[in-house]
């Protein structure tokens, strides 16, 4: 008889349980890091499955039938993650983006949704509650979502042309699909609605033009991603990298187009917008460059893995554990006084660091994207 051992935690990233510093702190909303980066962004996996294999996030060469995703006792409870959440919002933390994985996978996710809606600033002040999803169960949760209290989503949608679409998600899932879940989510109020395109040199860049001609003069933002080399399993090769300068060249030939100032001071999207002669049509593009143009200077975003581990760079080999302090009975003061230390000692700035060979500059694994989100 074989046995099936099933692991009760994820082992494969290096984590460390932090210690409880002699002096507890209460959190005053002004946090900065060894760089002067406040906190204000808390990105939340609840889940590290999908049912996509994009190759630049999860390749099905390495995320198989046979790979061992998390069993659902290492997964953070609604409640820990809502704990957690309002112990970053103390902290400063305005805008909350759940992530995956898929994060619409995870059974029950419009009651998450409510709770952390009910969260509020120390000024009394709603969340930016937001979500990314790959529109695949979109068009049948959107008003569930809408209704538990979600603000706006982000939907990843790589092309327009069904056999180049089919080849980025590699489950042989249609376009229509994901344009019909963006209708739905703007029917129901979930907007601004962002389109994120990955754009990988050779495979589906032949589609920046069809995009920005089909989103141009709709209620939608669309926004185009550099790839990047998160994680290990992705092959990333610096000449499969289309810069956003490119980007910007080949849709201003067609669709001229003129810089325009960010909406906040760490907006990772530069902002485009189509040059009409009225200058009053045609909406926006946004272009975000951690590749050729990074902007670790003004991140302000911390990340929370699907099992309790705080990251501060998506780029990060290791996390710190916070879910064994919560199930090991911390209280809130000692836990908030450990993520302000953790902070506070942050001088992360992998993209601005990067080099074609990346090898380099960890020694150890990069943490995948589907592990922590994007």
């Amino acid at each position: 008889m074989t046995e099936k051992i099933i692991p009760l935690a994820d082992l494969r990233y290096l984590n460390k349980i932090p210690v409880i510093p002699a002096r507890l702190e209460a959190p005053n909303g002004l946090l900065a890091d060894t760089l002067a980066r406040p906190l204000q962004d808390l990105r939340i996996s609840i889940t590290d499955r999908c049912n996509f294999r994009c190759v630049y996030c999860m390749p099905k060469e390495v995320f198989d039938k046979d790979y061992a995703f998390l069993p659902q006792t290492s997964l953070l409870s609604f409640e820990e993650i809502t704990r957690i959440a309002s112990l970053f919002v103390a902290h400063g933390v305005e805008k909350i983006r759940l992530t995956g994985g898929e994060p619409l996978l995870r059974k029950n996710v419009e009651k998450l949704i409510a709770m952390l809606a009910a969260l509020r600033t120390p000024d009394g002040r709603e969340l930016d509650l937001t979500l990314t999803t790959n529109g695949s169960l979109l068009a049948r949760k959107a008003q569930a979502l809408k209704d538990a209290g979600l603000k706006r989503v982000t939907v990843s949608l790589d092309a327009l042309d069904d056999k180049v679409f089919k080849q980025m998600n590699d489950v042989d899932f249609a376009v229509s699909d994901v344009l019909e879940g963006i209708e739905a989510a703007h029917r129901v109020g979930l907007g601004p609605i962002k389109i994120n395109m990955v754009v990988k040199g050779g495979m589906n860049d032949q589609e920046i033009v069809p995009m920005a001609r089909h989103f141009k003069d709709t209620p939608y933002i669309l926004r185009f991603i550099e790839y990047m080399d998160v994680g290990a399993s992705n092959g990333w090769k610096m000449d499969e990298v289309i810069p956003s300068s490119e980007v910007v060249r080949r849709i201003s030939a067609e669709m001229p187009l003129e810089a325009i100032a960010p909406n906040y001071t760490g907006e990772t999207a530069g902002r485009w917008r189509y040059v009409d002669q009225n200058r009053d049509g045609g909406g926006e593009i946004g272009v975000i460059s951690s590749v050729t143009q990074a902007f670790c200077s003004d991140c302000s975003r911390a990340r929370l893995s699907t099992e309790g581990k705080l990251y501060t760079c998506l780029f990060a080999t290791g996390g710190h554990d916070l879910r064994a302090l919560m199930r090991n009975d911390k209280t809130d003061e000692e836990i908030s006084t450990v993520i302000a230390h953790i902070w506070r000692a942050r001088g992360d700035r992998y993209s601005e660091l990067r080099t074609a060979n990346t090898d380099g500059l960890n020694t150890e694994r990069k943490v995948e994207m589907s592990y922590i989100g994007g």
